[in-house]
């Protein structure tokens, strides 16, 4: 587990409170201006942020110590991580800092960083970012007072990303007469994501576009799809899209309203891109906590699925290693690496429904082609972190549970990187075994880590 302040998404926490504090934002912008100054010429930041009311504290801070460090700041205000992803490229700036806590409710926040390329700064590089912010013996080299920063609000950012997203289907396509429930989370998406749909032909039923800074993700958005659920039913809508507070994530219910998850989305998006031609070595990448039913379906379809830790970060460094065009979670995140460099759940989205309108079928029929298998997931407070291979009894109890699952079931257990939480998930194809056996698991994990 890494010590400082970055975890495997950004820095994030509470309000107020260390380290999502004022302070460590303006020593943030310090330590990444000295770190990227060399002299030769001006450098560029671009800080975006979602819709939570904490915002201006730390797009205040932030700007502060990037501009004493000798920075040009490019403010956006609202916009979707992804977005900020691709105007850091478009706008040929040095970094790109979001101003979000994702999914997370509107006391927490959080800043992540991204390079010149559009990718999330390398985990060396936070690590010596953390250094410089926390160490009380740094010396901030200041740049002269002609050379400080200044800072500007970019009017068109809305527009550009606008462009950008419409240029990842055919240019001729419109979604025309179709109906689309659309749920933003009062969060970063409000804006771009309605104005988009409604640009191309769609007619659109709006949720959570009403941001006070206090309601995003409250009880709206990916964590709630049953809300989008409901009213694809009630209105007879084609698709159902549930965004998270950020834009990176995207949960879908199809026009019966069956909510599906990441899995099942990139299923249909990896088969259509198999089909083309448009998927490298016909490889899809995605956790280990993907169902197994996708890595079957890919198999059957000739193609692999290639599984990594969890954390989009680890699917992004897997595709770039395998050179792999397209992955993502369960929980939403999908990443298409021919248009953007992070996950993108409005972009996601407009995939989906270019394949629907290309194949002609209902999403529903689409999505019956993987049948994911049952799963549950536990999680076990623990005292005891260690190595699950190095307690002999949880080893054989995994063991025995991997043997009467077969070759078409699973067991993975792993600890939270951030609580003393051991994470127990069993899938197969007996929903009863798999309950079962999740729960003897659970039991043994309480008798031998507690």
């Amino acid at each position: 587990m890494r010590k400082g302040l970055f975890g495997t998404d950004g820095m994030r926490g509470q309000v107020n409170i260390f380290p999502m504090l004022p302070e460590i934002a303006l020593r943030l912008g310090l330590a990444v201006g000295q770190m990227l100054r060399n002299g030769s010429r001006r450098h560029r930041v671009v800080i975006g942020k979602d819709t939570r009311l904490s915002g201006y504290v730390f797009e205040t801070a932030l700007t502060s110590g990037f501009c004493a460090a000798g920075m040009d700041v490019y403010l956006v205000g609202p916009m979707p991580t992804p977005a900020i992803s691709f105007l850091t490229r478009n706008m040929r700036a040095d970094v790109g800092v979001v101003i979000s806590a994702s999914h997370n409710p509107f006391m927490d926040n959080g800043i992540k960083l991204f390079d010149n390329l559009g990718f999330k700064l390398a985990d060396a590089m936070e690590d010596s970012i953390s250094e410089l912010i926390l160490s009380p013996d740094t010396d901030w080299e200041y740049p002269q007072p002609e050379n400080v920063g200044k800072a500007a609000r970019i009017q068109d950012s809305l527009g550009r990303y606008l462009v950008f997203l419409k240029n990842t289907i055919p240019s001729t396509m419109t979604f025309d007469g179709v109906k689309v429930v659309l749920d933003c989370a009062n969060g970063a998406t409000y804006k771009v994501a309605p104005l988009l749909f409604e640009e191309l032909g769609a007619k659109v039923e709006e949720i959570g576009t009403e941001p006070d800074g206090l309601n995003i993700n409250r009880k709206c958005g990916s964590l709630y799809p049953e809300l989008v659920a409901h009213r694809v039913l009630e209105s007879g809508a084609d698709i159902g899209l549930a965004l998270d507070g950020d834009g990176d994530r995207l949960i879908v219910t199809d026009e019966q309203g069956t909510v599906l998850d990441g899995d099942q989305i990139m299923a249909i998006c990896a088969q259509d891109m198999m089909q083309n031609g448009t998927l490298p070595g016909n490889t899809l990448v995605a956790t280990v906590m993907s169902n197994m039913s996708l890595e079957l379906f890919m198999r059957d379809h000739g193609g692999r699925l290639l599984r990594t830790p969890v954390g989009d970060r680890y699917v992004v460094e897997a595709m770039r290693r395998e050179g792999a065009v397209f992955g993502g979670e369960q929980s939403g995140h999908l990443i298409f690496l021919n248009h953007c460099t992070t996950g993108d759940g409005i972009l996601a989205a407009l995939q989906l429904m270019r394949i629907m309108q290309e194949k002609g079928k209902p999403l529903s029929e689409l999505a019956g082609q993987l049948k994911p298998f049952p799963q549950v997931l536990v999680n076990v407070h623990v005292e005891r972190k260690i190595p699950f291979e190095q307690s002999p009894e949880v080893a054989k109890a995994v063991a025995e549970a991997e043997e009467k699952l077969g070759a078409r079931g699973r067991v993975l257990l792993r600890y939270s990187g951030t609580e003393p939480v051991a994470r127990v998930m069993v899938e197969g194809e007996d929903s009863v075994l798999v309950q079962r056996l999740a729960d003897e698991l659970v039991d043994v994990l309480h008798t031998y880590l507690r």
